[in-house]
């Protein structure tokens, strides 16, 4: 079956006609899934057919950029989307103003599978994280002109017009607030970030452009507008197979990492399907497929990667250098951090 990928305006508005031996959508049911916009061909053949033809069920994508999509479902209480993947920081603020069915672990028995981390993030009926990762650079050497291996080699003067960073209301946006505020040598949480942000503005004549899309980067690389990039590491393929001069790091420093969560919309009518769902999107034969074809790290702690598999991945040795944001701490001053970054950023 082929999957119609909608954008958000039309989600609800779209009907799908189904094509086959002679099913149409009105004998399925539809369970709408709001994802990330990123690689959205081999998600449908990897992570939705499967599922759609064990359970008969049609699969409705709302893909997009994690902030659009979940200001959308934030501000609709009536919304027809039934289960949303997020960043940890969106699924968060999700919990906390109490959009999102408290997981009932017996539902969803992969979940004993998960590794610690991510069975202490679920452990108070959150949704289970699906993928983790963490930030890197990418870059093009000839382009940049220098080798790249720390994150203070960004505010090189060598690199002037020729950086991209992610926009802070991105995955990686409150990362990269963090990240400059290690580079003033202060921790982020003695100041709400005011080292950050003097650093963000010191950087400002490297940064060509930021970006909400991490997908677009591939583009940017091969035009040649800019050379380096801070990335998350789930966007390494999209890039490198694009831009095959590309190489990537982990600066020794360290990293910030990221659980991707899956969340069931409390008003939705098809829980029972969508607790299937999150089962799958956490089995070890599905995690093992997606760690190859769509750069997941695993949550799954059955799942076992070879050392080809796990390159570029926030697994074995990156994930245990990988530290975590407070995304208590961040969404408490992410409306000052916003109007901080468009004075500084995007003026």
């Amino acid at each position: 079956m082929k999957k119609t990928i909608i954008g958000l305006a039309l989600a609800t508005t779209l009907a799908l006609t189904a094509c086959g031996t002679g099913d149409t959508s009105e004998d399925k049911k539809q369970l709408v899934i709001s994802t990330f916009g990123l690689s959205e061909d081999i998600v449908q053949e990897d992570v939705f057919a499967p599922f759609e033809e064990e359970h008969n069920v049609e699969i409705v994508v709302e893909a997009g950029g994690g902030s659009e999509r979940f200001t959308k479902f934030k501000n609709n209480p009536n919304s027809t989307v039934d289960i949303i993947e997020l960043s940890q920081s969106l699924a968060s603020e999700g919990n906390a103003l109490d959009l999102f069915e408290k997981v009932d672990a017996e539902k969803v028995p992969n979940m004993e599978m998960l590794v610690p981390a991510a069975k202490e993030l679920s452990a108070n009926g959150d949704g289970p994280a699906y993928t983790l990762n963490s930030i890197g650079i990418i870059y093009n050497e000839e382009a940049a002109g220098m080798k790249i291996d720390e994150w203070a080699d960004l505010w090189d003067p060598a690199l002037k017009g020729k950086v991209s960073i992610p926009d802070i209301a991105t995955t990686f946006g409150p990362a990269m607030v963090y990240m400059a505020s290690d580079y003033k040598g202060v921790n982020i949480e003695d100041d709400n970030g005011q080292a950050a942000f003097e650093a963000l503005k010191e950087l400002t004549p490297n940064i060509v452009k930021t970006y909400s899309k991490s997908s677009d980067l591939a583009n940017t690389f091969q035009s040649g507008e800019i050379a380096v990039a801070v990335i998350g590491d789930f966007a390494i393929p999209v890039i490198s197979e694009a831009n095959p001069e590309v190489q990537y790091v982990v600066p020794e420093s360290g990293t910030y990492a990221n659980f991707n969560t899956m969340n069931i919309n409390k008003n939705s009518e098809n829980k029972e399907l969508a607790y299937k769902f999150l089962n799958w999107r956490i089995s070890q034969e599905l995690q093992e497929t997606t760690a190859v074809s769509l750069n997941e790290a695993p949550t799954n702690q059955e799942v076992v990667l070879t050392d080809e598999v796990a390159k570029n991945k926030t697994y074995g040795d990156v994930a245990q250098k990988a530290k975590a944001l407070n995304f208590t701490f961040v969404n408490t001053h992410m409306e000052q951090w916003i109007k901080d970054w468009n004075q500084i950023i995007n003026q």
